[in-house]
């Protein structure tokens, strides 16, 4: 759990809670679940079950955007599905709303099941998917589902990530606070108002959900008291692209094109068009990618944060995570983390029953006012093993340091050491790009002297060595051609068992038991498939990674043909992450061209020659350089053999990486 860092918001917002505990408490709590508790002081932590799920109001409404973006004349209108207590209603009791905004309610489906929104013959919505609404109706929330523009039975067009994907959400945010407008129908001119909420909103989502919830965050509109992004998106340009580097073979229109519905795709071909001109397959910086940033509005953040990331994600990777992050912090933003070994999977399939728990008490604390403790909680859990997890009070924890190590010149060519010392001046290594290599071949072979990859590894560890938070590489590299993708890899060298997150499943197995979490109703289960984790018994495990377009060394915006025969020199960011190397393993740091399955080979196939005296790794170490110089000092008892064996599990069964939602039911939505 988490200590969230308070910002200066902190002190009003509890004045004000302090002073409408009361109320809150009787809009959610009937004098039957006040009677069933032990007490007010009790009552007031926890939110019990004493509205009829049966009984839920169901309704869909439409929230004008106030945008055209499908250029039809009229501003566009999205779907809003909501569900929430009848009882509450009927007394005049208004109540707070968890907000999931999508694009795949029709197209693909939600959660590790898949699943649809369904509506009766009248229209009226049957199915919420997930959880959300079986679970937390009863205990007095609203649960509103939000179709994105463009989708479903949303007007307007997709845009991925921008302007409209955004507004698509705030504006319903708006409308819950009485400052936007609601009809009754997606063309009609009856008002629907939400008089019902007490417009304090809580958003949540995985993937492409979590990631709008980052970004109508970053707008600092009113209402919104707390995100949950589970796998989210940061910035787009950083999905698609690593410093010029492109990490997948098509761009934002495919992915627009693919959660879009029939009907918008007739109507949105100009967006389309606007997506492929302002993304160009060059990685180019553009003002579309500018668009869809919303690091740089981190300071507008108002609502806490409860991020989730999967430190094996190929998909959303680490870095969307970790960027997020310190720029929340460096805002002052309140926040907590769960960062776990599985790659792009929801917690409710990785710690179903701590996760429900904790997310409980989260937005009974956020969105109720209650008082329970969660804001005083250890910041961060971190998975160490699976199922296997450890607390910091705040992270990265408090000791970390930027800690620069030097890659030197071992006994044979491209078997490298990694070190405190600088490198001689004048010392290189050299490897020649192999695109049907990966990270996974490089590691196997990071004790042999080969020609596709340059390997700098430390002593075996007397003592662990945590890692926590995110890093850089800086390259200085001679090129042969004009063009040259570089990789940077971390590798900890030597035996474990971890979650198998190269597998189908990425890190968890589809059990065919079910657990209900909530009630059910004629149409909507509140009973899911369990999972276990899934595992792997692997004799090294890369554990961060980092990708950059040589061509991009004089602007991370520009990139520019290579002159051949010059030095060139560039910083590569590696993705957040936190793992401890045990004693008696060694850290390895891989510097190669192409990473097979991960980014797209240059157009050549360069050899370059890395200037060992002008590449350094600047990496997160608790304790810093005095933890590095202890852990690398003397001689482990329990020191491993000096050869890796080549990975099994993850290694042989990697999946190449696909945008958000390439398969129905996958993970990677």
């Amino acid at each position: 759990m988490s200590t969230c860092v308070r910002g200066t918001r902190l002190t009003t917002y509890r004045s004000l809670l302090a002073a409408s505990v009361a109320a809150l408490m009787t809009m959610t709590l009937s004098p039957a679940g006040a009677a069933a508790s032990t007490g007010p002081a009790a009552a007031a932590r926890e939110s019990r079950p004493v509205y009829s799920y049966a009984d839920a109001v169901r309704e869909s409404v439409w929230v004008d955007t106030r945008l055209d973006g499908d250029g039809d004349g009229r501003t566009d209108r999205v779907a809003v599905d909501v569900i929430r207590p009848r009882e509450a209603a009927a007394q005049g009791r208004r109540v707070p709303v968890i907000m999931d905004a999508s694009p795949y309610y029709a197209c693909c489906g939600r959660g590790n099941e898949g699943q649809r929104k369904t509506y009766d013959a009248n229209g009226n919505p049957v199915q919420f998917p997930l959880y959300y609404d079986n679970y937390f109706v009863p205990r007095g929330y609203a649960f509103v589902a939000v179709d994105l523009a463009g989708t479903s039975r949303s007007d307007g067009c997709v845009d991925t990530g921008g302007r409209s994907d955004v507004q698509s959400a705030k504006a319903v945010v708006d409308w819950l606070n009485g400052r936007g407008r609601g009809y009754t129908t997606r063309t009609g001119t009856d008002r629907a108002r939400a008089d019902w909420s007490t417009g304090r909103t809580g958003m949540i989502g995985k993937s492409y959900d979590g990631t709008v919830a980052n970004g109508v965050a970053a707008t600092g509109v009113e209402g919104l008291e707390t995100i949950v992004p589970i796998g989210a998106i940061s910035s787009w340009y950083d999905y698609y692209f690593a410093k010029g580097a492109p990490l997948f073979d098509s761009g934002p229109d495919w992915l627009s094109n693919r959660v879009e519905s029939p009907e918008a795709r007739t109507r949105c071909g100009a967006v389309q068009q606007r997506l492929v001109d302002g993304a160009p397959r060059s990685g180019d910086l553009t003002r579309l990618w500018a668009e869809r940033d919303y690091v740089p509005d981190a300071d507008r953040v108002k609502a806490s944060v409860f991020a989730v990331h999967g430190m094996q994600d190929l998909n959303v990777r680490g870095k969307h995570f970790g960027q997020w992050w310190d720029a929340l912090a460096a805002a002052g933003v309140e926040r907590k983390v769960w960062l776990s070994q599985v790659g792009h999977v929801d917690p409710f399939d990785f710690r179903r029953a701590e996760w429900v728990r904790t997310l409980h008490r989260w937005f009974d604390h956020y969105l109720l006012g209650y008082d329970n403790g969660i804001d005083d909680e250890p910041m961060a859990d971190v998975e160490r093993a699976p199922d296997q997890w450890s607390t910091d009070r705040v992270w990265p924890p408090a000791g970390t340091r930027a800690t620069t190590l030097r890659p030197g010149n071992g006994t044979e060519p491209g078997v490298g050491t990694l070190s405190l010392r600088p490198a001689r001046p004048g010392a290189t290594e050299t490897f020649t790009d192999a695109p049907q290599l990966d990270e996974i071949d490089w590691s196997a072979a990071v004790d042999r002297s080969t020609t596709a990859k340059a390997g700098f590894i430390s002593k075996p560890l007397t003592r662990e060595l945590r890692l926590a938070g995110s890093g850089k590489v800086t390259v200085t590299a001679t090129p042969t051609t004009t063009s040259a993708h570089l990789s940077a890899v971390l590798v900890d060298l030597g035996p474990a068992t971890i979650r198998d997150y190269a597998a189908a499943g990425e890190g968890i197995t589809t059990l065919t038991e079910r657990t209900c979490w909530g009630t059910s109703a004629p149409g909507d289960s509140a009973c899911f498939k369990e999972t276990r984790a899934a595992t792997a018994d692997v004799g090294f495990t890369v554990f961060s990674r980092g990708w950059a377009d040589l061509g991009n060394h004089a602007s991370d915006a520009v990139g520019r043909p290579l002159t051949p025969g010059k030095k060139h020199t560039i910083t590569l960011d590696l993705h957040a992450t936190d793992h401890v190397v045990p004693a008696g393993h060694r850290l390895a740091l891989i510097v190669a061209g192409t990473d097979r399955y991960l980014i797209e080979p240059p157009a050549s196939t360069p050899t370059l020659t890395l200037d060992l005296a002008r590449t350094r790794a600047e990496l997160p170490l608790v304790g810093g350089a005095a933890a590095f110089a202890r852990a690398g000092s003397g001689t482990p008892a329990d020191a491993t053999a000096t050869t890796v064996p080549r990975l099994t599990g993850p290694a042989d069964s990697v999946a190449g990486p696909r945008p958000i939602d390439p398969i129905p039911g996958s993970n990677r939505r």
